[in-house]
């Protein structure tokens, strides 16, 4: 599990976000703030700078957050780390960003960094690192992978794969959903953390998405092992979707941690992909039964079924989300619900009390 030995979990924040608080790439960046709020000193955000973080970005916040336009406006809110929260396209650094990364550093922050573009060494910000200081380059792939052996289904522990209709739909955000419900009940859980957003949030994890394909799944049997020592259940982060032509992280998390069960993860009213509009998705119980079969991959494998579907009805009304539910509810026969709206108790216990 790659730790950075001087990164600290309380640290506050000023967490980058250039358009990314009214645009769809800002998905690192508002799942911090949704998840751990209390860390954020302010927000830096050109397009939105003075206005209300709450009302903006939907998210319920018990103090005000302010948003800035630069990193040199931010350094009066004594941030200790910078984080890069968007998502830029195909994880590379826009060289708009490096006056705001630039700053930070002169400033005396660390650098928290998500992107595909390494910065520790990057010569425009080297220099200006402050002695004591430091640049995390989360998506590094870990030393010592072997390749998957499929000896995950031999924990004790349960091991629950969020997994999806599409990218980017909130299979992250139910997970921790999952995991808080879980510790709040006192049960020994882990939230087992595959994306930059996740590690950042966990402090550990495995940024799947940098593992050369060979050893995805050995990285995922080793990271899964680690988080069962000590828990009853790991809440395990998905990644991409079967049904999306981009993603090659499903299969990897399938066969690495040999779940015990499945929570399909989908959007309330979505009827394609995002990115691929031609791409149709099917029925959710079509859904369910293509991921149960293929992640217990037609017998070669335990079974695997899907024990509950977890709603992103952001965007819906309270009464159009339960009507939205109980839509599902009634098509698949699963237990269905919004864990981000309405919490994961009514879900936790198709995952914990026994396989179905």
């Amino acid at each position: 599990m790659p730790k950075h030995p001087q990164y600290d979990a309380t640290d506050k924040l000023a967490i980058l976000l250039h358009g990314g608080i009214l645009g769809i790439h800002g998905k690192t960046g508002l799942a911090i703030l949704r998840f751990a709020p209390e860390r954020v000193a302010v927000v830096i955000d050109s397009q939105t700078s003075d206005g209300n973080l709450a009302e903006l970005t939907g998210i319920p916040l018990q103090r005000d957050i302010p948003i800035v336009a630069t990193a040199e406006e931010a350094l009066s809110f004594h941030p200790q780390t910078l984080v890069l929260g968007l998502a830029a396209l195909g994880g590379k650094l826009p060289e708009e960003w490096l006056p705001d990364l630039m700053a930070s550093l002169r400033g005396g922050l660390n650098i928290l960094n998500g992107l595909h573009t390494h910065l520790a060494h990057h010569p425009k910000l080297a220099p200006h690192l402050q002695p004591g200081k430091w640049i995390w380059d989360i998506r590094q792939e870990p030393h010592g992978l072997v390749s998957g052996m499929g000896t995950a289904r031999l924990l004790p522990c349960k091991r629950v794969l969020f997994v999806g209709t599409d990218m980017s739909i909130g299979k992250m955000s139910a997970a921790i959903a999952f995991h808080r419900a879980a510790r709040d009940l006192g049960i020994r859980s882990k939230f087992m953390a595959t994306g930059q957003t996740g590690i950042m949030l966990e402090g550990d994890g495995i940024p799947l998405d940098a593992i050369r394909v060979d050893f995805a799944s050995g990285a995922v049997q080793q990271e899964v092992t680690a988080c069962a020592q000590g828990n009853d259940v790991v809440f395990i982060e998905g990644q991409g979707s079967l049904l999306n032509p981009a993603s090659t992280a499903t299969l990897p998390l399938l066969r690495g941690s040999q779940p015990t069960h499945l929570v399909l993860v989908h959007r309330a009213n979505m009827h394609h992909l995002r990115d691929f509009r031609w791409v149709k998705i099917p029925p959710l119980r079509d859904v369910v039964a293509m991921y149960e079969s293929i992640g217990s991959a037609g017998g070669a494998l335990a079974p695997v079924r899907v024990a509950c579907i977890a709603l992103n009805t952001h965007g819906l009304s309270d009464a159009e989300a339960r009507y939205e539910r109980d839509r599902v509810q009634a098509e698949t026969g699963l237990p269905a619900d919004d864990v981000v709206r309405w919490g994961a108790d009514r879900l936790l216990p198709t995952c914990i009390d026994s396989h179905r």
